[in-house]
């Protein structure tokens, strides 16, 4: 499950505080200087009590400067604009009770889907009792990909955010099925940002089965090469061909081979993936091998 880092700095800070100190140090997640001192000013950020109501009145006021952040949803208030290798949010988890749930249900929220992350992030409780979670840890290393493969899902417990609470959160490694608050809850992220995070897969889980059901995240690449080849032209056809030979993403020979599929009748396709099974890919071999028998099944 996620490490659950204690801090006792009982010092509180300002919004802007705490992202000149992340600028400076900068935020490494897979160094333990560099975490702690993140964790440190994202704590102090939890301390101060008023900043962020101050900051949504003065949202609501029109008279915020925007010198911080400036995107909003019904969840997601992001507090530092996205660049460099951090950018600070705040989220909002209503209950079963709010009206937002009752109006927008609780897939909205992502509640009740199990899913890893491609990145690692630190989170504290900022407001109410905190969302709950099923946690689990799985070896990312160790599955290729594909949907329906086995997972290897290990439950750890059931435990909540609540306020004051800080936890790591470590990509491809921790796997939650978040689930409402018991009462309208807030919690304040410190989110790492690299350059491989696009080319790395992200799952959600079928817990019940252990297995992967789907992947999230795509990249804009990805629907980039499903576009071009469905728009037709032989320049998007021949890119697809090459990147399903020799692109270093196994995902993204996987998408052009998915790209030339969408323009082949049924005997073509079964004859892609029946070849696409020697590719020399686990990941392209397994789901050749599913796309074929799907197909003889119809």
């Amino acid at each position: 499950m996620p490490r659950v880092i204690e801090h006792h700095d009982t010092a509180s800070c300002e919004l802007g505080d705490c992202i000149a100190a992340l600028a400076e140090h900068g935020f490494d997640p897979r160094e333990e200087e560099s975490l702690q001192h993140a964790a440190r000013w994202l704590k102090r950020l939890g301390n101060n009590r008023d900043f962020l109501a101050q900051r949504m009145l003065a949202e609501l006021m029109g008279e915020r400067n925007g010198d911080e952040g400036g995107n909003y949803s019904p969840q997601v208030i992001m507090l530092s604009p996205p660049g460099g290798d951090f950018f600070l949010r705040a989220n909002i988890w209503p209950s079963e009770n709010e009206a937002s749930y009752r109006a927008s249900g609780g897939s909205s929220f992502v509640y009740g889907l199990p899913h890893d992350h491609d990145f690692d992030f630190l989170t504290v409780g900022y407001f109410g009792p905190g969302y709950w979670s099923d946690y689990y840890e799985y070896d990312y290393g160790a599955v290729a990909g594909a949907i329906g493969e086995a997972a290897g899902l290990r439950f750890v417990e059931r435990s909540r955010l609540e306020t004051g609470k800080l936890m790591h959160y470590r990509a491809h490694r921790d796997v939650h099925a978040q689930l409402p608050p018991d009462s309208l809850s807030v919690s304040i992220n410190v989110m790492h940002s690299g350059g491989a995070q696009g080319w790395l897969d992200q799952y959600a889980f079928d817990v019940e089965q252990d297995r992967i059901a789907n992947v999230l995240g795509r990249s804009a690449s990805e629907a980039f090469i499903r576009i071009a080849v469905g728009l037709g032209g032989d320049d998007a056809l021949e890119l697809a061909e090459s990147f399903a030979k020799g692109h270093p993403s196994d995902r993204m020979r996987l998408t052009a081979l998915e790209a030339q599929e969408g323009m082949l009748d049924v005997e073509a396709r079964d004859d892609l993936w029946r070849r696409a099974e020697g590719s020399g890919s686990r990941l392209i071999a397994l789901e050749a091998t599913r796309r074929r028998r799907a197909m003889a099944a119809a």
